[in-house]
Parts: C-alpha cells; sequence; structure tokens
C-alpha cells in the first residue's frame, strides 16, 4: 500500500480544500496520474500519485479541509481490488468522514491558539510559531497586513507580550449581526463561499483596518496614447505576436513614477521600512473564483512586447485555474483596470502588504479646455492611487500620480526613461 499526501506548497500555506476527487476509489490510477484538485488561498493544486496500482481508499471528502502532509488516500500497489471492496469505498467517499484523531497537531493548537476551532487557526511560517510559543504570545492576536492574513517572524517580535495580554483582557466579545429575516413565501439560495473568496473577503477588511488607506485622483488625456496604438498596432502584431494594449503603457509609466517616488514601492515590516529596489508589477485579474493579482517580474527591464506577452499569459493562467503560486507572490505594485468592467471611477483597496494600487477606469470622450478660447472633445480616463499614508505623504503620492499622466499623456517619452 502506498499514501497519497497533501505535499509541502508554500511557507504561507499550511490547508486545503479537496474540491475535487478526479479519480474514484477502484480507478487505476499510474504514477504521475492528476487524482485530487485541492483548493488553497491562492490558487488550486491538483496533485498527483507516485505510485501506480488502485486507489483503494480515499480518507477526505470533497469540502473537507487538509494539512500538509496528511494521508488523503491510498493506492494498493498490488492492482487488485475487488468489486465488494471498490463498492464499499465509493459509498464511503460519497458519505461524510470522521477525519482521524492527530493528537500530535491537536497538541500544537491547543498550544498556539488556546484550543481554538481548528478552521480559525491563524496561518504562519514556523519561525513565527517558535517566536511565538517562546513568548507566550496568541497569534490570533497579532496583527499583519500580509495579503493572506499570514503572520511572519517580524509580526510576532513586534507585538509583545505585554500587548498580547491587555488585548486580551480589554477585548470583549463582539456582538453579532441578528440574522436577516425572511418575508414569508420568498425563495432565497445559500452559496458556501469557497476558501479563496473567504480569504479574498478577510484580507479586505484586515487591510481597510490595519492601513490608513487613502486615495487620490486625477484624469489622463489618452489621445496620444490611442493615437500610437493606431499608427503601429499592425506592426506591433506582425512583429511580436502579440497585441499592444493600454496595460504596457501604464505598467511602463507606473515603474517611472515609482523610481521617483520609492516610499510607494515600500512595505512596512515592524518598525522598518523595506525599499524594494527591484519593481515586480501585480496586475489584477477577474477570475471565476475570484479576484487574483499574478505578477509581471522585473517590468523595469522588459519591452512593450514583453509586458503585453506576460500580461496576456498570466490571464489566460487564470481564466483556466492554472496560476502557480510563484506567480503570485512578491509584487511590490499593482495595478487594477475596471475600466474593462465599465468603471468610471473608484477607490481601489491596497493588496497589502503593499503601499500603493493604481486604478485605470474606462475612457470616454468629454469636452476638455485646450486654452482660454478653444474646447475639444477628448478621450479622457480617471486614475485613481490609494496609498498607505502611514509611511507615504499626499506630497509624494500627488507627484506619483502626475508622473504617471505627463507620461501617459506623452507616451514617447517612456523610450527615454531609464
Amino acid at each position: 500500500m502506498a499514501d497519497i499526501k497533501v505535499p509541502e506548497l508554500a511557507e504561507s500555506i499550511t490547508e486545503g480544500t479537496i474540491a475535487q476527487w478526479l479519480k474514484k476509489p477502484g480507478d487505476f490510477v499510474n504514477k504521475g496520474d492528476y487524482v485530487v484538485e485541492l483548493e488553497t488561498d491562492k490558487v488550486n493544486v491538483e496533485i498527483i500519485s507516485d505510485h501506480s496500482g488502485i486507489l483503494k481508499e480515499v480518507r477526505a471528502a470533497e469540502g473537507d479541509t487538509v494539512n500538509v502532509g496528511e494521508t488523503i488516500a491510498v493506492v494498493d500497489e498490488s492492482g487488485e481490488a475487488s468489486a465488494e471492496s471498490v463498492q464499499s469505498q465509493a459509498e464511503t467517499a460519497k458519505a461524510p468522514i470522521q477525519e482521524a484523531p492527530k493528537q500530535a497537531v491537536q497538541e500544537e493548537e491547543n498550544v498556539q491558539v488556546n484550543n481554538e476551532q481548528k478552521g480559525q487557526r491563524p496561518i504562519a511560517s514556523p519561525a513565527a510559531r517558535k517566536m511565538a510559543r517562546e513568548k507566550g504570545i496568541d497569534l490570533t492576536q497579532v496583527p499583519t497586513v500580509d495579503p493572506l492574513g499570514r503572520v511572519r517572524a517580524h509580526d510576532v517580535s513586534s507585538f509583545t507580550h505585554q500587548e498580547a495580554v491587555q488585548q486580551k483582557t480589554s477585548s470583549a466579545p463582539k456582538p453579532q449581526p441578528a440574522p436577516a429575516v425572511q418575508p414569508a413565501g420568498k425563495e432565497v439560495e445559500r452559496i458556501r463561499m469557497t476558501r479563496r473568496r473567504q480569504t479574498i473577503a478577510n484580507r479586505l477588511v484586515e487591510v481597510q483596518q490595519t492601513a490608513a488607506m487613502l486615495t487620490t485622483f486625477n484624469e489622463v488625456d489618452m489621445t496620444n496614447v490611442m493615437n500610437l496604438r493606431k499608427r503601429r498596432k499592425d506592426k506591433f502584431l506582425e512583429e511580436n505576436d502579440v497585441k499592444l494594449g493600454f496595460m504596457s503603457f501604464f505598467t511602463k509609466a507606473v515603474v517611472a513614477a515609482l523610481k521617483r517616488s520609492p516610499l510607494l514601492n515600500a512595505e512596512i515590516q515592524g518598525d522598518e521600512l523595506v525599499l524594494k529596489k527591484f519593481y515586480d508589477i501585480g496586475i489584477a485579474v477577474s477570475a471565476n473564483e475570484g479576484l487574483v493579482v499574478p505578477v509581471v517580474r522585473d517590468a523595469d527591464r522588459k519591452n512593450f512586447a514583453e509586458i503585453e506577452k506576460d500580461i496576456l499569459d498570466l490571464a489566460e493562467k487564470a481564466r483556466n485555474n492554472k496560476l502557480a503560486l510563484q506567480d503570485l507572490q512578491g509584487g511590490t505594485f499593482t495595478i487594477t483596470n475596471g475600466g474593462v468592467f465599465g468603471s468610471l471611477l473608484s477607490t481601489p483597496i491596497l493588496n497589502g502588504p503593499q503601499v500603493g494600487i493604481l486604478g485605470m477606469h474606462s475612457i470616454k470622450l468629454r469636452p476638455v479646455a485646450i486654452d482660454a478660447e478653444r474646447m475639444e472633445n477628448r478621450p479622457m480616463m480617471y486614475i485613481a492611487l490609494s496609498y498607505d499614508h502611514r509611511i507615504v505623504d499626499g506630497k509624494e503620492a500627488v507627484t506619483f500620480l502626475s508622473r504617471v499622466k505627463e507620461l501617459i499623456e506623452d507616451p514617447e517619452s517612456l523610450l527615454f526613461e531609464a
């Protein structure tokens, strides 16, 4: 017999949810075959079998939460399985499965989270858990602006035991909202939120509660960019096998503006500012499972065609649920384009621990004063910059957004940006 276990995924991911069994008890599986799809906070992962044989047993049903290292299925390498055994296992897979006792895991949870429910266990790095045990700190009380709620070692180090005790003693049970009363005879449908949607919801609320978020606005005349695209689009497509879109212009403009406003390319870690000397730009993409932000690496070193190809590839992966963990990690700044859905104006929410996000919007013809005597209809776009006022002052934020405006309105100047 050979076990199929939940593999190590990433430091920030300790558990997942069984999304779908791709093989059923009694099926023959080859080494390397995909057996089950696991849903995590970031991406869906397909787990393979390292052995060939009959899938004899599954130990978790669809919808169950499983931990890294946990055995979720058993393969009979002898390749023999009776029909009665196969039927029994298939019925077991459909029925609710009682989770096997995990004494060692439970003991750790008792120490770390004071006997809290397993579903509420915080995501933390091993170093953070070790430090929390040594300092006697409850990890559920440690604030973090990590986009997935991961508690890191520097979060624990800046959270003293005295603060933890004070927060515990002063915190009172929060009143729960009363359930909504449904009118008699009115039909409703209850749909369980996916793990990713729950994570998105929690992180967006957390960022608003932990960051001093502020938004500043400007508008951009898109005339020159649109004329340039019109003149060059056919040649660009012919030479690069990818269309010339607006995102490459804004990505290059953002990188140039970040070089002049470096605090927007930073993050807060404890009592320190981490100024990043690289430019990995996250591009928000709407997928079926929810919003994801894959990252264009080293955007400052790439030309327009390379950026467009990266964005196209990442967007396709997002739509097909094929994004890897490395596609989503480590962004320094984010761009989101609500204009593709018709949004005229919005205040984007920070993608913590980043401290800046640029919002693009739909292009609309509006009358614009050319001088004191002339008016023209111009294709205009509102742009918005949300930033963390804890480290970014208004002057720097406005300067950044003005620089983006200047570069987009004079797109040829992007060629001269180092």
